[in-house]
């Protein structure tokens, strides 16, 4: 037969009762179900208990068993140091106290080990939603909200006697817009915003659209089947918000050198096709991109009062761009991030030898070529016959004449050609042709004429 001393069975006792479950206490005499919240390990609680109304309602503890020694104390906002014992009745493992009216802090001390709870009685921080306002003080940026009732901050405090809060979980709801990256467009929203407690004053963001706004709660009446609604009267907005975007049209051209380093952003080699586009609110009124040299924007070189606006950079340099908007008071605007669009200098480069064989590795004689505005091309052969024209540098010769592939030999091309930097081109030289391969039915020794 196996003897355990009394000493270590107490202790698997304790142990047994602490795994399967946290201490906690239980009421009776309330009309409603009481509404628990876990406090952080910090605060030294192991809940926190808030009853509707703490008239006749008696709070009970049971112990590990009906042989634990128990003692009841309670305590206010000054903390557990200042708990005064209480008296409690008992029946078996069951103590209990009758609750006072007063929000307080409880410790049950069950065999040494002290478990602490905070009851707060509702009843004393009743919330009453009567009317809702709003301030003239309103901005650009945010709404002032006065509320006509009450909805104070409701506290309960830790073992220290530090006061910790209890959220009220008042919402507050009202339509606005919000930016939709999929249409590049503000689409109608229903903002929702959990506001803790209230004084008088509730500051919210601005809506984007005329509201009215609706606050409702708090979340204890809300559990309890009593909750409250105010609406404010019809909010016509002034705020106002734009969102911008800027796309190149991309051009495919092999012989175009590509921009690197600081012009692989916006811009590169002229000419540069942009679209600038805003998304804006309901209450813009004015709007307008500006286009400039300085990033200041000092001396404005093109205004445009549009949402989006297609422009072709072919000047050398950067130009700055921005979007502004404002309401139709003045009294609200907005300026954009400023897009930076650089042309870099021109450059043109000829070729002196291709091969049209068709094996797809230099079939066409183009130039290569970075910011060219201005584009003329003559190819001619040796009796000054023209062979082909080119008006653009992205195009190229095939080395064919009214369709049909020239002869192998040298071939001559003059150039004339303007770079977005203002730099002229005069250009001219050979063009040679070398051999087909012996499947075309030509040789390199054939003359070159058409």
């Amino acid at each position: 037969m196996n003897i355990i001393p009394k000493a270590l069975a107490t202790a698997a006792l304790i142990l047994t009762a602490n795994l399967t479950a946290a201490p906690q206490l239980s009421f009776s005499g309330n009309s409603k179900p009481v509404i628990t919240e876990k406090p952080e390990a910090s605060t030294g609680l192991k809940e926190v208990y808030v009853v509707r109304d703490a008239s006749g309602v008696r709070v009970s503890y049971t112990a590990s068993s009906a042989a634990s020694d128990i003692t009841w104390k309670r305590f206010s906002s000054l903390g557990g140091g200042f708990a005064e014992e209480i008296p409690f009745t008992r029946e078996g493992a069951v103590t209990s106290v009758s609750l006072t009216n007063e929000d307080m802090g409880y410790i049950v001390e069950e065999d040494g080990r002290q478990n602490c709870f905070y009851i707060v009685n509702y009843s004393n921080h009743e919330c009453s939603l009567e009317a809702l306002d709003i301030s003239p003080e309103s901005d650009c940026q945010n709404t002032l909200l006065i509320l006509h009732g009450n909805a104070d901050r409701i506290n309960y405090y830790t073992v220290s006697g530090a006061a910790r809060q209890l959220s009220r979980g008042l919402q507050l709801e009202y339509n606005t817009l919000e930016y939709n990256a999929d249409n590049l467009s503000y689409q109608p929203v229903q903002a929702t915003e959990e506001i803790q407690y209230v004084s008088s004053q509730i500051h919210c963001q601005a809506p984007l659209r005329d509201t009215e706004f609706h606050l409702s709660g708090d979340r204890f009446q809300r559990q309890w089947g009593e909750l409250q609604q105010v609406v404010s009267p019809m909010f016509p907005t002034n705020a106002i918000a734009a969102t911008t975007t800027a796309s190149q049209e991309e051009r495919d051209a092999e012989n175009e050198q590509k921009p690197t380093g600081d012009e692989a952003s916006l811009g590169g080699s002229a000419p540069a096709i942009i679209t600038f586009s805003a998304a804006t609110t309901d209450a813009v009124v004015f709007r307008e991109w500006q286009f400039a040299r300085d990033d200041q924007f000092d001396l404005i070189d093109l205004r445009v009062n549009e949402d989006e606006v297609t422009h072709t950079f072919t000047d050398y340099g950067t130009t700055y761009v921005r979007f502004v908007c404002g309401n139709a008071a003045g009294s609200c605007d907005y300026t954009s991030d400023t897009y930076t669009v650089y042309i870099g200098e021109s450059r043109l480069e000829c070729p002196n030898a291709f091969s049209p064989n068709d094996d797809g590795v230099n079939d066409e004689w183009r130039v290569s070529y970075k910011s060219i505005v201005s584009f003329d091309c003559h190819i001619y052969n040796r009796w000054g016959l023209e062979m082909a024209h080119l008006s653009d540098p992205s195009q190229g010769w095939d080395g064919r004449y009214n369709g049909k592939k020239v002869q192998p030999g040298v071939y001559y091309y003059v150039i004339k050609a303007e770079g977005a930097d203002g730099k002229h081109y005069k250009k001219s030289g050979d063009i040679n042709i070398v051999g087909y391969s012996q499947r075309t039915g030509a040789s390199s020794s054939t003359p070159s004429e058409p």
